[in-house]
This record gives C-alpha cells, structure tokens and sequence, in this order.
C-alpha cells in the first residue's frame, strides 16, 4: 500500500514540476542545458499525460476508457504540430502529413506488429472480434485516404494541397465519420469492442472516484504544458534535424513516436495478458483519432496560421499506406492471428522507419 501511494505521489508530481519548468522557460533565451532539461520536461508531460488518461479510462471503463486515451493523444498530437508549424515562419508546411503518416504507420505496423507478437509468444494464438476491428479498418482507411492520398490528384490548388473549401470539406467528412465510428463503439455495437472471453480474470480493481477526478485535473495541466513546451522546443528540434542532416520527415516521425510511445506500452501490456481486443482497440483507435480528429483540427487553426497545409503523399508512402492495409485487413480478416502476423506488421515498420531516414 505504501509503495502504491509513492508511485502515485511521483506521479501527481511531475505535473506541477513541468508546469514550473514551462513558467520559467517561457519567453526567455535558453542556453543548450536548458534546452535538455526543457525536452526533458516535454517527454515527461507527455508519458504522464497519458498516464494520467489511463488511470481515468480504467474508471470509465472500455471501450470507453481506449477512446479517452486516443483523444488525449490526438490532443498533445495537434498541439505539437500547430506549436512547430507557428514557429517555423510562413509558407508550406508538410509536418502535419509527415506526423499522421508516421502515426498511422506507428500504430498499424509497429503497435499492432509488436502487440500480435507478444500476445502469441505468451499465448500461441490471439483471438479478437473481427466485427469490431474491420469497422475500425473501414473507417481508418476512408479517412487516410481523404486526408493523406487525394490531395496528390486534386487539381483546385498547386501541389499535393487541397483549397479552402475541399480543406473544409474533407475536415468536416472525417469527423462525420470518426463519430459514427465513436457512436457504434460505445453504444450501438458495443459488444464488439468488448475483450474476448479467454476465461482468465486479469481485472484490477478501478481507481476510486476520487483519484480519477484528480487524474483528470492533472491530465489537462500536462497537456497544457505539453503545447507550451513544444512551442519552446521548436527550435531547437528543427536544428537538430538539420544538424544530422536527416530528411525534414523526421521530425515528424519523432512527434509521432513521442506521443505514442507510452500508449503502445498499456497496448503490449493488453497483448501479454490475453487481451489483444483491448490492443486492437488502443492502436487502431489512436490511428483513426489521428487522422479524424487532427484534420478536421488544422482545417480550423488553417484560417489563422501562416502556412500552407501540404497533405498529399509521395508515390512511395502511398504504397506504404497500400500495402499497410492490405496487410492488415488480411490480418484481422480470420478473427485470430500468429506470432506471423506480428513479424510481418514489424518488417513493414522497419521498412518505414528507413526509408524515412534514406528515402
């Protein structure tokens, strides 16, 4: 009992400590050991933000509890984007493409990949509801269509772009359909998003109302700090880049592992207990709420911010995307998969995470 009220402890500190960090960092010149401890501060109020989020998730409940997280997630994932965009000055910006791109490539290749291999390394074989994971695919791949492939074949604006109106259009389409996606997870079909019975018991017992209440409080400070943070950060992680004379789409790709780097800890935790349903729920979910939610987000902060939204894919990372969900429709197609399975969904992710760095 005295362990758990310390690691609780430590993790209602971190919060205000990242709070005080962003007061004094704000508007003010940083030497380079100011900048590490203000990254350091970042990758803290990101991992306890979603923390945080699990904690009130576990109260409510699935499926409801996964939705919580993936919207807490699309919330640091905006705010990184549009902190970063601002402060790199006017003009076209891809970072909002390469960061949806690396996060559907994240959860679907690598989370999915890692979670199918730990749960059939401890179980052999995983078992999952093929109702509700195909509607999550059906709706993953209608949005990343809309928003990633289209703009490359639109001819209203130049470049991969879409013009005011079909910016407005797509963004209102994705949210039309995340929240028919939301609507059938947690009241229409909600039995099939529920674990799959394997007869162990593996429930811990949920936090009281009281510590959810405080989770929820604190959840919403971090992801203040979170915003607050990036736009101090900016700057450097941009040189950075530069400075290691990696692509542009890395930075991307780093926000997208930054922000889902804790949520693909609680989904293998899923998969080692039996519980992939809770996985499938956790990736795919944080994918769709990627793209619905972010979207639909920078179509609106595109009337105040100074760059161009470029959204299109090039030829190569459309046949990633293809071959993405091709790979996992047959994968979840059986309502059952291999540690096979995992291995493939890993290699396309190794593919990813190359190519990204020699494109």
């Amino acid at each position: 009992m005295l362990k758990t009220a310390r690691a609780l402890s430590w993790w209602a500190a971190i919060p205000p400590l990242t709070a005080i960090v962003l007061v004094l960092a704000w508007g003010r010149p940083l030497s380079n050991p100011a900048i590490v401890l203000v990254a350091a501060a970042l990758i803290a109020a990101v991992v306890v933000a979603v923390h945080h989020a699990e904690i009130v998730a576990h109260r409510v409940g699935e499926p409801f509890g996964t939705l919580i997280l993936a919207i807490a997630v699309t919330v640091i994932e905006v705010g990184l984007i549009i902190m970063l965009m601002t402060s790199a000055g006017s003009g076209p910006s891809p970072l909002a493409r390469d960061t949806v791109f690396a996060a559907f490539m994240i959860v679907c290749n690598g989370v999915v990949g890692l979670c199918l291999l730990v749960g059939a390394l401890r179980h052999r074989e995983v078992e999952f509801h093929v109702e509700g994971v195909t509607a999550a695919l059906a709706t993953l791949s209608a949005v990343a269509t809309l928003a990633l492939v289209l703009p490359s074949f639109t001819i209203s604006a130049p470049g991969p772009t879409y013009s005011g109106p079909q910016l407005a259009f797509a963004g209102v389409a994705s949210l039309v359909l995340y929240a028919s996606f939301v609507f059938v997870q947690t009241v229409r079909h909600r039995d099939y998003f529920l674990p799959v019975d394997t007869g162990e018991d593996h429930h811990a017992d949920p936090p009281t109302r009281k510590a959810a209440v405080l989770s929820l409080v604190l959840l919403l400070v971090c992801l203040v700090v979170v915003v607050g943070l990036a736009k101090i950060e900016a700057p450097a992680i941009e040189k950075a880049v530069v400075a290691v004379g990696a692509p542009h789409a890395v930075v991307g790709v780093a926000i997208a592992l930054l922000v889902l780097l804790p949520e693909t800890a609680a989904a293998v935790r899923a998969a080692s207990r039996n519980r992939v349903q809770t996985s499938f729920n956790l990736a795919l979910g944080s994918a769709l709420a990627s793209i619905g939610l972010t979207i639909p987000s920078l179509a609106v902060a595109s009337i105040w911010l100074p760059n161009t939204l470029i959204l299109g894919l090039s030829p190569k990372d459309m046949v990633l995307l293809a071959i993405t969900l091709i790979v996992t429709v047959l994968t979840v197609a059986p309502g059952r998969a291999t540690l096979m399975q995992g291995m493939v969904h890993l290699t396309l992710f190794g593919v990813f995470l190359f190519l990204s760095f020699v494109p």
